[in-house]
């Protein structure tokens, strides 16, 4: 998928990156500079994060070695259009991912709404976190920790490293991959008006559809059949006795 040509939002000389050696997490920085006035499109990386965190307050494994990235956006879309904006950073994620992994690694695929997998295990961590700004403006910040070197040893699900799957890259290496698909992604995505372009994309990717699953919910847990996400990229759980979308949910296969 190619950028637009003529310097549009997202072309790839719209993005700017800064290295840092270590920080507490790459999100916190980038929250941190939106407060203070930055007019976004800024990428954070760093070698290693003190602090690094996952979804739901979790502490994210953060040695040296693997990628460890956030992009600050800047009224990125409607706040309306905004749900669509996980999957396609799953989608860039995922592209990179191809383009560094052999032949002989095991099976890249999706997991809804924003797991990467590689052999049904995963291989990465996103975080998307949003703030309001004292001046009105709302701050997106789109962080990713992909497993290069290092992997979890006490996750409650399967996890895996690139260098597991054969994959020998710096992090540095792996982020102009990253930097490029995120570009590219983000510009077909259109602000999220271009979300049914993005959810087509994703099913091509997509782990287990007509597989059961089990979804847990706040206050439960309920098992079907995933048959797909429907085109605002909801997911899709035929439990035999009804169908019904799902806005935000873990996901296990049975």
């Amino acid at each position: 998928m190619s950028v637009t040509p003529g310097g549009s939002r997202y072309s790839l000389d719209a993005f700017r990156h800064e290295a840092l050696g270590e920080t507490t997490s790459t999100n916190t920085e980038c929250l941190a500079r939106a407060r203070l006035g930055d007019p976004g499109h800024l990428w954070i990386t760093a070698d290693r994060q003190t602090a690094g965190r996952g979804r739901r307050g979790r502490a994210w494994t953060s040695e040296t070695g693997n990628l460890y990235a956030s992009l600050l956006l800047i009224d990125a879309a409607p706040p309306e259009l905004l749900g669509s904006l996980p999957l396609a950073v799953s989608l860039a994620v995922y592209g990179a991912l191809r383009c560094v992994l052999p032949l002989t690694a095991e099976p890249l695929e999706i997991k809804w709404p924003n797991d990467v997998l590689i052999g049904r295990k995963k291989s990465c961590g996103i975080l998307l976190e949003s703030e309001g700004l004292a001046d009105g403006r709302r701050a997106v910040v789109l962080g990713i920790g992909i497993n290069i070197r290092h992997r979890p040893d006490d996750a409650p699900y399967g996890v895996t490293s690139l260098q597991e799957q054969g994959c020998h890259i710096s992090a540095d290496e792996l982020f102009s991959y990253l930097f490029r698909e995120m570009a590219e992604v983000l510009e077909a995505w259109d602000e999220g008006r271009a979300v049914k372009l993005v959810t087509a994309r994703w099913r091509d990717a997509a782990c287990g559809i007509g597989q059961p699953i089990r979804v847990n919910l706040p206050d439960r847990s309920i098992d079907g059949r995933f048959a797909g996400i429907d085109d605002q990229g909801l997911l899709i759980l035929d439990t035999g006795d009804r169908v019904m979308s799902i806005a935000a949910g873990d996901v296990f296969y049975l």
